[in-house]
């Protein structure tokens, strides 16, 4: 059998991709923060670009779906510089922001080793993030981005301590959502030490969210549109879905309450720890199925 020809792949300008940081690069990043949500291993939504914070504007304000929390991004088509990160502190208290993600091209050891003394020295919820960004190509084919993330908040791979100031409901929540990221590797990463009823993931192509959630005597899955929307905003992106889900869904009882449309639930009591793995794998496989219909219909 003959050998395929093989190419190569390079590394090329970023500027062959994008020509200004303001006017492509920016706009880019902010319709795409899918493709940096997947490095960093947390979902994100857009809030704004070119926000105003004093004299300065900061590039891209996003927020963490499943708490709320605010997300900083700066982000730089050149070295990166300590004027940047001069800004971003700067920005934090203005926005109050938690998670400050910075992009560039490429990073000194000096800018490394900033972000690692202020992961160091400050407490959750603040987070940094020092990410690198490349284009590459094969041959002639499209030029493709290419995210690394070089520095990270060490808990951000690791279970991080009890903390004392949760609420026995909000111990339950976290030691399950935890028992979850155990169980199921590969779904979307929650941030060390989750403790909320409910975790939402992006369907972009929906402009849907496929919901999951924890009570005490049950665990569902369902649709709802974005913050703020009405029902009447949000039905017709949902009903489009509805018969495919119900064939996806086999048995599954589809129901409609209040904001929260095409619902299933497994009847459970949540609180013996003996059922955890089976409600993990019940709403690990419901979302798939969701979002697998929300891809292809």
């Amino acid at each position: 059998m003959a050998t395929a020809d093989l190419e190569t792949l390079r590394h090329v300008d970023v500027r062959k991709a994008w020509t200004h940081e303001a006017h492509d690069f920016t706009p880019w990043l902010s319709e795409n923060l899918d493709a940096l949500s997947a490095e960093l291993g947390i979902g994100l939504e857009l809030e704004g670009t070119e926000v105003q914070v004093g004299p300065y504007r900061a590039d891209i304000l996003a927020r963490v779906p499943y708490d709320d929390s605010r997300v900083l991004i700066e982000n730089q088509l050149e070295n990166a510089n300590l004027q940047h990160l001069g800004q971003v502190l700067a920005y934090l208290a203005g926005l109050e922001a938690q998670i400050v993600v910075w992009v560039a091209t490429a990073f000194d050891e000096a800018h490394i080793s900033a972000i690692r003394w202020l992961n160091e020295h400050t407490s959750d919820p603040f987070a940094f993030f020092a990410v690198r960004v490349g284009v590459v190509q094969i041959g002639t084919s499209p030029l493709a981005p290419v995210f690394n993330v070089l520095e990270r908040p060490n808990e951000w791979d690791r279970q991080i301590e009890a903390d004392s100031g949760l609420t026995e409901l909000g111990r339950f929540r976290r030691d399950f959502w935890a028992h979850f990221a155990n169980r199921r590797p590969d779904a979307p990463r929650l941030r060390p030490g989750y403790a909320n009823s409910y975790v939402p993931h992006r369907s972009s192509e929906a402009d849907l969210n496929v919901t999951q959630y924890l009570a005490q005597d049950r665990v569902g899955v369902y649709l709802t549109g974005q913050r703020n929307e009405t029902e009447a905003e949000v039905r017709p992106r949902i009903e489009p879905f509805r018969s495919a889900l119900q064939v996806a869904l086999a048995d599954e009882e589809l129901r409609d309450v209040k904001n929260h449309w095409c619902a299933t639930r497994l009847m459970v009591d949540s609180t013996d720890r003996g059922n955890w793995d089976e409600m993990v794998d019940w709403l690990d496989d419901q979302r798939r199925v969701y979002e697998r219909v929300l891809r292809s219909a």
